[in-house]
């Protein structure tokens, strides 16, 4: 049993990339498909896809790398964990590397980036960083 799904998921993510896999399977949840779907739109990953399995199903990631075989995620931290959430109103938002990253936050209109939220003028839970 996995305490925290999301942090094993960026952790997948991130040992992938490192290991310089082309895909990585993650099972399946909403916020875990609605975050690679986050991923997908600022250009961090290629491409998702959802397997269906006798269970959850599985979520499959395509890693992106650039012309050099580098991975195009630099970093991507749990921020908000389940032992101390971090909430934060649209006002405290903090930007990811002065605006070069991208901070994802669950709020009451769904799950979005910071950008989104200060445009919207929502805040929620902090989920996670990435640059």
């Amino acid at each position: 049993m996995i305490t925290d799904p999301i942090a094993d998921m960026l952790t997948r993510i991130r040992n992938g990339q490192q290991a310089r896999f082309s895909q990585v399977d993650i099972p399946s949840s909403k916020i875990k498909v609605n975050i690679a779907k986050i991923l997908k739109e600022e250009g961090f990953i290629k491409n998702l896809d959802i397997q269906p399995d006798n269970r959850q199903g599985v979520l499959r990631v395509y890693l992106r790398y650039d012309e050099e075989a580098n991975p195009l995620i630099n970093g991507i931290r749990r921020v908000s964990k389940p032992s101390c959430r971090i909430y934060v109103r649209a006002r405290e938002i903090p930007p990811v590397l002065s605006g070069l990253g991208v901070s994802i936050l669950s709020t009451s209109k769904g799950l979005m980036t910071d950008r989104q939220a200060r445009r919207e003028n929502v805040g929620g839970e902090l989920l996670c960083s990435v640059w």
